[in-house]
């Protein structure tokens, strides 16, 4: 970076991801994820412009016709160095939140400037992902049951005792039946590829790697944690419709499937990621209201530069009592302004 970020920005990235939190966490369980996004959205945007960068959102809401708030090229930030890239998802897991599910979470990513991999036409990629002690044993051109041979090796351990974090999609209807042949356990989630990428490039989070097509704006920003983390991925988009694919020919042409890797992904040897839990997960609480007028958030903070992880309980004080613990847009963003 023309300047590199100090620590400080990472705990900036954090109170980021802590607005949008509280204010998601408002629509838990009511049924309506656009409302919760939005207010997701809106605190996310109004506590990035605080932040001492000079950012260009490359991963978030959709193009600016589409989006008027976290559009794709939007300036965010106090438009000092450092000059970088950003990828937002303000709530991962809309469904989740919207029906009070586990491991809704609020995510940004940041990197040098232009060193983020950008999707273009594509929404779908197929994606690998496991921890640094694994890293090597990797190719996404192999069938799964050979890349879970290899995990094994590297982990010494037997295939039979590995986890697959796979969505619990139709289109991964052939992909689990060959994991369950193969032998290894699966962990099945309706939605959260980005939070089952940290999970896979965390030792001992319980996961040991994530397997599976998703999103591929949520393949970018799950880089950078894994970069973080020194972890491995490794990806090839996997249009889902035809016009998908005939967008990608058109954009792409021969490269449409090629193997892309970690350093494609994320170019820049350093990366901030943060993400706050909105709901409950097995890595991130989500967020707590208590009868005194306290809400608590719980995050995680990897800078690729240290390989520092840290995790983050915030306890914030409400300045009046919220009978139903809901906080809203303006609150979420006063809350986390010191």
């Amino acid at each position: 970076m023309t300047e590199r970020p100090d620590r400080n920005l990472a705990m900036d990235l954090v109170r980021v991801t802590e607005a949008a939190a509280l204010a998601a966490a408002h629509y838990m369980g009511l049924g309506n994820k656009e409302a919760g996004d939005q207010a997701a959205v809106d605190a996310m945007r109004a506590v990035l412009h605080t932040v001492e960068m000079d950012g260009v959102i490359v991963i978030g809401e959709g193009e600016k016709d589409e989006a008027p708030m976290l559009y794709n090229g939007e300036r965010v930030g106090g438009g000092h160095p450092p000059a970088v890239d950003v990828a937002v998802d303000p709530v991962e897991g809309t469904q989740l939140l919207a029906f009070g599910r586990p491991n809704a979470i609020s995510v940004i990513a940041v990197a040098e400037r232009w060193s983020m991999w950008q999707p273009g036409p594509s929404f779908y990629m197929n994606k690998i992902v496991v921890d640094r002690h694994a890293r090597q044993s990797i190719d996404i051109t192999l069938s799964p049951t050979e890349n879970l041979q290899r995990i094994a090796g590297a982990l010494g351990r037997r295939v039979n005792e590995l986890t697959v974090f796979v969505l619990d999609k139709p289109r991964h209807e052939d992909l689990i039946a060959e994991i369950r042949r193969a032998g290894a356990r699966i962990s099945l989630h309706t939605d959260g590829d980005v939070m089952g990428a940290l999970m896979a490039a965390i030792p001992g989070s319980g996961v040991d790697v994530l397997m599976g097509i998703g999103g591929t704006p949520e393949g970018v920003i799950a880089a950078a944690a894994v970069k973080a983390l020194g972890g491995g991925m490794q990806c090839q988009l996997a249009p889902q419709s035809e016009a998908e694919c005939q967008r990608l020919q058109a954009a792409l042409g021969d490269e449409v499937y090629q193997v892309l890797t970690l350093d494609e992904l994320i170019k820049a040897d350093d990366a901030f990621f943060a993400a706050t839990g909105i709901t409950d997960g097995p890595l991130l609480e989500g967020v707590h209201y208590d009868r005194q007028g306290g809400v608590t958030t719980h995050s995680i903070v990897i800078r690729a530069l240290s390989g520092s992880v840290r995790y983050i309980k915030g306890v914030h004080q409400l300045r009046r009592e919220f009978p139903f613990g809901r906080v809203n847009v303006e609150e979420a963003v006063q809350l986390v302004a010191h």
